[in-house]
């Protein structure tokens, strides 16, 4: 195990340094460059404060042992998109029901925070929750740190997985759309980390389908919004005032159908006459909308359940190899179509 006089030696700084940046400790300047080197130490060398001497129960079987955290999935805000909290209390429910707490909650935003990092994988954690990919360096951080993790449709084939097949619920939407008599589908997605919406699986979907038809694809109608709401209201509505708009519109987010919906209201189009529009995840808010909003629905608080089971199991010593739990979606039709 590593020491904090090998973080120093590494970093090139003294011990005392080191205990400074780990503390937050502002009382002798230190340049950036410098708390850079260190927290990349820690990072190399996986180091962890000595807690030996603190008070510990020698009974490994008690549940108050067991330290389970979530990393959540966001866009603006910590506690915004009903999608991810539907998942949460998921988690929350089932490991309840099971003699549980969420130890902590944090965003992958918030782990980008060097001190955040350290300080919530500095204790001994049982296991993780992981509804963000992350960044290469922050998830191998965390793997050294926590013995068992299980993600929520992330991209790490080593680790279980729970969530839907991405491409085949964008495939059954536009399908539907089709099957309405529209021949001219947009598409409203995010671009995620990879920085490319036609990496999105959804968009795939929504592309081979069609393809598949022979129905082009026109690139003015496909929106970028970043998962922001307010970028898809701009974006719609840029379309609304060229009448250059399709007829049909496949949103990979309830959120943004609704704020679709709402710009397309505000610019007299009536949906579904003009403009039809088809969701994914059937929030709860979404049968509301004005109309209400036709999607594929996306067993989100069972994906949260599967999760805590899957991870549960790896606590109790299941070894196999990593799994991906796939749950089945289905079309929820309402007059937006």
């Amino acid at each position: 195990m590593s020491t904090i006089r090998d973080v120093a030696k590494l970093a090139n700084v003294s011990i005392a340094s080191v205990s400074r940046v780990i503390n937050n400790d502002t009382t002798y300047k230190m340049t950036d460059e410098t708390r850079a080197r260190v927290w990349k130490a820690i990072h190399q060398l996986n180091y962890k404060v000595n807690t030996s001497g603190k008070n510990q129960t020698s009974n490994t079987d008690n549940k108050t042992n067991i330290k389970i955290g979530c990393i959540l999935s966001v866009t603006k805000k910590k506690f915004n998109d009903p999608y991810f909290m539907s998942i949460l209390s998921g988690i929350e429910d089932r490991l309840s029901s099971k003699g549980y707490d969420i130890a902590f909650i944090r965003t992958g935003a918030e782990l980008e925070d060097k001190k955040t990092l350290f300080g919530t994988f500095n204790e001994s954690i049982s296991g993780l929750i992981l509804m963000e990919t992350l960044d290469e360096e922050t998830y191998e951080f965390i793997r050294n740190q926590v013995p068992n993790i299980v993600g929520i449709d992330t991209e790490r084939e080593e680790i279980d997985n729970v969530g839907y097949d991405h491409y085949n619920i964008a495939t059954l939407a536009v399908k539907h759309l089709i099957e309405r008599g529209h021949k001219k589908i947009g598409f409203i997605g995010g671009s995620g980390r990879k920085g490319n919406i036609k990496e999105s699986q959804r968009y795939k979907g929504y592309y081979a389908t069609m393809h598949a038809e022979g129905l082009s694809v026109n690139p003015d109608w496909i929106i970028d919004c970043m998962w922001d709401e307010d970028i898809c209201t701009e974006k719609v509505n840029h379309l609304c005032e060229t009448g250059n708009y399709p007829d049909a519109f496949f949103a990979a987010s309830d959120l943004m159908a609704m704020a679709a919906l709402n710009c397309l209201y505000n610019n007299k189009i009536s949906v579904p006459d003009q403009v039809a529009i088809i969701g994914l995840s059937n929030i709860e808010v979404s049968k509301y909308s004005n109309p209400p909003l036709t999607t594929m629905e996306v067993p989100t608080f069972e994906i949260g359940m599967v999760a805590v089971d899957l991870l549960l199991d790896r606590i109790n010593g299941n070894e196999l190899l990593p799994k991906k739990v796939i749950l089945p979606t289905k079309l929820i039709v309402r007059s937006s179509t």
